[in-house]
């Protein structure tokens, strides 16, 4: 029997959040002719979850032809271990402990499996579909509700020796600074330029520049969220472009450290708050070059994503099968 072209091999990606797991069948090309999607946090035990997640995804495997066509799985998730296999301790998952979820769906599907946390996912696809394909060394950075990473060099991601190198966003980049409100850490990254660090950041100067006009004033606090800050940003706001300058600068100042510890190719930002455009990457990219040694100066690119954010969770997880051996 010949074997299958490899152009015509499909993975399955499955990216687990902590609300729902979305899935799809992906080609070499980052097309997904089949996705779907079920509740993470209804099944707080892991045989029931993938019970539901095995018969959402069996018809779509038949159509294919699961023993021809389908090379095998990838899944993304929190505190996933690419070495291990398993879901280690994550805080917004219903399953606690370890999860040897890799072994476990592998069984299930009779498929290869392949796990990693959902950040190298995202830096795995970037650089099979994505912006950074035919790039050797360049750091992925999620700007979302949180901040996540993927660091690749000389073409290979770095887990480190336990499968968990990458966490930039848990990085100390102000010393003393803001209190994470899940590490207790002071200073992260994360506190700053995620979508919550925006909002604490427009509330702190709406509260320190009382007589400053905003259209955020017309909101109670626990409205203002960073949709609302770039609305009134695009609108011309004054206090909102300030809060998207001070996140950019300071995402800057985190990307020169980055810079002189891999020197990058480029460094692509994905998410959310990317799509504050030029307000948050041109402070970006100003304050980085001001805070590197001349010999990295003005070689590294900042570039937004090019996987559709609705896809980005599947095509990342998707990617890993193509590594499996």
């Amino acid at each position: 029997m010949l074997a299958t072209p490899i152009s015509q091999q499909m993975a399955v990606g499955i990216d687990i959040g902590g609300t729902n797991t979305v899935f799809g069948i992906v080609d070499h090309r980052g097309e997904i002719s089949y996705r779907g999607a079920i509740s993470t946090k209804k099944h707080a035990n892991i045989k029931d979850y993938l019970d539901e997640l095995h018969e959402a995804i069996l018809p779509a495997l038949n159509q294919f032809g699961i023993d021809k066509l389908i090379k095998g799985i990838g899944i993304g998730a929190p505190n996933g271990n690419y070495y291990t296999g398993k879901i280690e301790y994550a805080p917004n998952l219903p399953w606690k402990g370890e999860i040897p979820l890799a072994d476990l769906i592998q069984e299930k599907f009779g498929l290869p499996a392949a796990l990693t946390n959902d950040a190298n996912a995202a830096a795995v696809g970037e650089m099979t579909y994505g912006a950074a394909k035919g790039m050797k060394d360049f750091i992925m950075i999620t700007l979302g509700t949180g901040v996540g990473s993927g660091i690749v060099i000389n073409g290979e991601l770095v887990y480190g020796h336990d499968g968990f190198a990458g966490e930039l966003g848990h990085t100390i980049i102000i010393p003393g600074g803001r209190k994470h409100w899940s590490t207790g850490a002071h200073g992260s990254l994360e506190t700053y330029t995620s979508a919550t660090g925006v909002t604490l950041t427009a509330i702190e100067l709406l509260n320190k520049y009382k007589d400053k006009p905003s259209i955020l004033r017309n909101y109670d606090e626990d409205e203002i969220d960073s949709r609302l800050i770039y609305d009134c940003a695009i609108q011309g706001d004054e206090l909102a472009k300030e809060t998207y300058a001070f996140t950019g600068e300071i995402l800057g100042r985190a990307l020169a450290n980055f810079v002189m510890f891999s020197s990058p190719e480029a460094i692509i930002l994905f998410g959310g708050l990317c799509k504050a455009g030029s307000l948050i990457f041109q402070p970006a990219k100003k304050t980085m070059e001001e805070n590197l040694l001349p010999i990295f100066q003005n070689k590294v690119q900042i570039i937004p994503s090019e996987l559709k954010e609705s896809d980005a969770a599947i095509l990342g997880a998707s990617a890993l099968v193509w590594e499996l051996k």
